[in-house]
């Protein structure tokens, strides 16, 4: 009995601590868990061709539709954290892929944060996409 009672609050502790740690990482990379964002109107993206190894970096306007090469690409969202708190940009963003004589291909839709590319990446075996920072 009492190894079961051991392997019990063992196991307990070990959910508490998962759980703690991912509310923590959730509040962290949510736009809406922090203190207070700023909305801002341009996002500065870069985006990389694998295949002629060229990188660009852009400025967009939120809610304007923009291409490179086959992605379209929409903005949806910018936000930023108030200059008092740690530095944060995260920009919403709809990508699809129109080849010719094809429908159009949902390639990535969600959140990109500045700070932690990895985290929530575009899978594309020709372009990267990622969020460099929100402007006024």
């Amino acid at each position: 009995m009492g190894t079961l009672k051991g392997r019990t609050e063992f196991l307990l502790h070990s959910v508490c601590a998962v759980v703690v740690a991912v509310s923590t990482t959730v509040s962290f990379i949510t736009p809406s868990g922090a203190a207070e964002t700023i909305e801002r109107r341009i996002a500065v993206l870069r985006w990389l061709d694998k295949a002629a190894a060229r990188v660009q970096t852009m400025e967009v306007e939120v809610n304007r539709t923009f291409q490179i090469q086959t992605l379209q690409i929409i903005a949806r969202a910018c936000v930023g954290r108030p200059p008092e708190e740690p530095p944060e940009s995260a920009v919403f963003l709809d990508v699809w892929e129109n080849k010719a004589n094809q429908p159009a291909v949902e390639v990535f839709r969600g959140w990109m944060y500045a700070s932690s590319p990895g985290l929530s990446a575009m899978e594309h075996p020709v372009y990267d996409i990622w969020v460099l920072d929100c402007k006024e």
